[in-house]
């Protein structure tokens, strides 16, 4: 995808290539940190068919706000949450579960975490193509 479309996924800054995290990730995503002021705030763009890999948030949870495009959400042991610009996903911690985009759309979603003293990310499994397929 373009990334001029991706551009006009969200009103949000795309920001750049998603490196650092590339390795727990299933395809391109976008990163653009807007606030880190007590209140961490990025703008996370996934293209179609991207999605992070099965992950956990220790000591601090996590809220997505979805501002573009669809995309899915699931917990472990539950079903995936289809969601849409303006659904909002409160993530509490130690809960193991993954995000992405639909197979042929873009997504974007803000993440707002709150950084507790020792808060971290435990990256797990990817999301098989098989359990991806099936949604």
């Amino acid at each position: 995808m373009e990334r001029i479309e991706l551009e006009n996924i969200s009103d949000f800054a795309l920001g750049d290539e998603n490196i650092a995290f590339a390795p727990y990730f299933i395809g391109k995503s976008y990163i653009s940190l807007l606030n880190d002021n007590e209140i961490r705030i990025h703008n996370v763009t996934f293209e179609p068919g991207c999605r992070n890999n099965w992950h956990i948030h220790h000591g601090s949870g996590q809220i997505l706000i979805c501002v573009g495009g669809h995309g899915w959400y699931q917990e472990t042991g539950k079903e995936a949450r289809l969601l849409k610009s303006g659904d909002v996903v409160y993530i509490a911690p130690e809960i193991k579960h993954w995000h992405g985009a639909v197979k042929n759309e873009a997504f974007s979603h803000l993440a707002l975490s709150v950084p507790i003293g020792s808060s971290s990310n435990e990256w797990c499994e990817a999301v098989t193509h098989e359990e991806y397929g099936k949604l």
